[in-house]
């Protein structure tokens, strides 16, 4: 296992052309937990990889129909060979998909079983109903006009209503990410990589985290927030009004 740094496109494409034929699969996250790829990173791994005949395979979990209705791929303009999906594909029901290139995917199928080439693919929930009919309705509701806008625009308002926030208080909070999945960081450092994550305050970070929940705003502590279709302009008011008393209970 080779480990490059997200958005550091001379290393990443380097190691792939060094190491090609050992490769079984580039992996990564388009969006790298809140890290934005940076212009050209994706693209550039995506035709340096290819070059080499490296499959590509993006973690989408997160991703998967948050940021739009092709989720990372559609929304960065990136199209990889592999992608998996997790639980924002059927509302929060237990359900995973795997989907890729039809030559990848055949691999997969039964009929050659037996073969060397044949690799096999099943899971526990794999067909469940009660999680098909939730995707179901799920997909049905995301591919309303004007969905993804609204995510987009509610989830940037909180953003930049916590960046705010930030400064009224006086402390450096940021809010790396896209419009309906970011973290809330306290760091003066600008956030490329795992790397600048780990050099901001991740104490106050956390304390600012803990101090949400006990004013009624759930949230993974010291992780990504995400907006979802039933959040509101009036939730957005109430989630900043309570993250300025929270910011100045970590300031004191």
């Amino acid at each position: 296992m080779l480990v490059a740094p997200f958005n550091d496109l001379e290393t990443t494409t380097r190691l792939i052309a060094e190491h090609a034929g050992e490769l079984a699969a580039v992996v990564l996250e388009p969006l790298q937990r809140c890290v934005v790829p940076a212009d050209g990173f994706l693209d550039g791994v995506l035709r340096v990889a290819r070059e080499h005949r490296v499959v590509t395979v993006f973690d989408e979990v997160v991703t998967g129909f948050r940021l739009a209705w092709g989720g990372g791929q559609e929304y960065y303009r990136a199209e990889c060979d592999v992608a998996a999906y997790g639980k924002a594909l059927s509302g929060g029901y237990a359900l995973a998909a795997v989907a890729g290139r039809r030559e990848i995917m055949a691999l997969s199928d039964p009929r050659i079983a037996g073969r060397d080439e044949y690799a096999v693919l099943g899971g526990t929930m794999s067909g469940n109903p009660l999680s098909t009919a939730a995707a179901l309705a799920t997909l049905g509701e995301l591919e309303q006009p004007g969905v993804y806008e609204r995510l987009h625009a509610i989830g940037n308002r909180l953003r930049d209503g916590l960046v705010a926030v930030g400064k009224i208080v006086g402390l450096p909070l940021q809010a790396p990410g896209e419009g309906p999945c970011f973290q809330p960081l306290i760091s003066e450092h600008p956030v490329t990589d795992a790397r600048a994550i780990s050099r901001g305050d991740l104490d106050a970070t956390y304390r600012f985290g803990v101090e949400l929940v006990r004013g009624g705003v759930l949230l993974s502590v010291g992780t990504k927030m995400y907006v979802s279709t039933v959040h509101t302009e009036a939730d957005v008011d109430r989630t900043l009004e309570i993250a300025e008393r929270a910011l100045r209970r970590v300031r004191g």
